[in-house]
């Protein structure tokens, strides 16, 4: 892992500051946080109209895309439709309102600290559960400083988690959004649905965002690998679809995909019906990446996290940035030899108030600015 002390200074100041942010008025901001709702869902269609601000003071802005499964943001009301026990308060977890809010404020904290200065432009969330832990996010948290809108997924995953996106407004124009169901082989197969979002850039050009949650590999990677290649070919034909409509197709995947670069899920994914349809994996090398993977089990890193482009949209990506987030807070301390692990919120059923078991990946684009008019 390349060490930048500058960064790691930042990244250690914004540590101490978001820590320190308490969640003391939860209570008290039920009122608001139904009114930000609202407001939320209200902005997708002013934003159709209103544009961009433009703030640069060169003439490009950057676009920071990140993704990042956020490991069981549940909230701690129960769903009787899902399988959501565990995490409530006298669930096995122990799923208490202070360790909810202790985990808002970590996963703001992640968001924060991956911007430096700023916030990402676009962020792909998974393991969500609902409407309700995002508002909380984006409402209770120093987040509520940056006036993030979110769409997210409405899947009939058997314990309720979800795919979501929460967006900066002056940089990406909110046009749509959609749950796409994915037909499995096994028609009792349940799993996360693929979220669809697009929307208009500063420059005038369409952007399409896929962010995704493949089926896991519980019970066995080969006895559950049909189900990710299932998910692999149907968002290939979302992909494609777009392709239909338009050649040049400004197009972004990314997700957790339980697979790695190498598996036939991904190359099922990534391979078009013509070599200028194929998708760029920017995390398909790992010869290029700045760290081991982004998660760990039984030992061994996996880069199960990726992000996809077309080739329409590579003209975009600023040169060496594609990069594995991983800052020192986010690890557990060295063992004595010299190993470290992503420091997740749970190990099994024992609380271990980290962050999360995966580690957040990151790319950034630059779009040229419209001239003056």
């Amino acid at each position: 892992m390349k060490n930048n002390l500058s960064l790691n200074t930042i990244t250690g100041f914004l540590c101490f500051i978001l820590l320190l942010y308490g969640c003391s008025n939860a209570n008290s901001q039920n009122h608001s946080d139904h009114q930000q709702q609202k407001t939320l869902h209200s902005n997708e269609k002013s934003e159709q109209k209103n544009g961009f601000s433009n703030k640069d003071i060169d003439n490009h802005q950057e676009i920071r895309v990140m993704f990042y499964n956020v490991e069981n943001l549940f909230d701690t009301y129960d769903d009787p439709e899902k399988q959501d026990d565990d995490f409530l308060p006298d669930g096995q977890m122990r799923w208490t309102p202070n360790r909810y809010y202790r985990h808002l404020r970590k996963t703001a904290q992640v968001i924060s600290a991956i911007g430096e200065w700023g916030t990402p432009a676009l962020c792909g969330l998974c393991e969500v559960e609902n409407d309700s832990v995002l508002i909380h996010l984006l409402n209770r948290t120093p987040l509520k400083e940056q006036h993030y809108n979110y769409c997210v997924t409405k899947g009939n995953d058997a314990r309720g988690i979800n795919n979501a996106l929460i967006y900066q407004r002056d940089k990406f124009k909110y046009l749509g959004h959609s749950s796409e169901r994915i037909p499995f082989s096994n028609k009792k197969k349940r799993s996360r649905d693929i979220l669809h979002v697009w929307g208009d850039l500063i420059n005038k050009e369409r952007l399409d965002l896929f962010v995704c949650h493949f089926p896991s590999r519980s019970g066995g990677e080969k006895e559950t690998e049909q189900d990710r290649i299932d998910a692999a070919k149907f968002l290939r034909k979302l992909c494609d679809s777009l392709y239909r409509i338009n050649a040049e197709s400004n197009i972004i995947v990314m997700g957790d995909f339980n697979d790695n670069p190498s598996d036939k899920s991904i190359h099922t994914l990534t391979k078009g019906s013509k070599n200028k349809y194929n998708l760029i994996n920017l995390f398909g090398d790992a010869g290029k990446l700045n760290f081991h993977g982004t998660h760990k089990f039984q030992g061994e890193w996996s880069q199960l996290d990726q992000m996809m482009i077309s080739h329409n949209w590579n003209k975009y990506l600023k040169e060496g940035s594609p990069r594995i987030f991983a800052a020192d807070f986010l690890l557990t301390k060295k063992n004595n030899r010299g190993e470290q692990s992503p420091l997740r919120k749970y190990a099994g059923k024992f609380y271990k108030g980290g962050y999360s078991d995966h580690l957040p990946i990151v790319a950034d684009f630059l779009l040229p600015l419209p001239p003056d008019n």
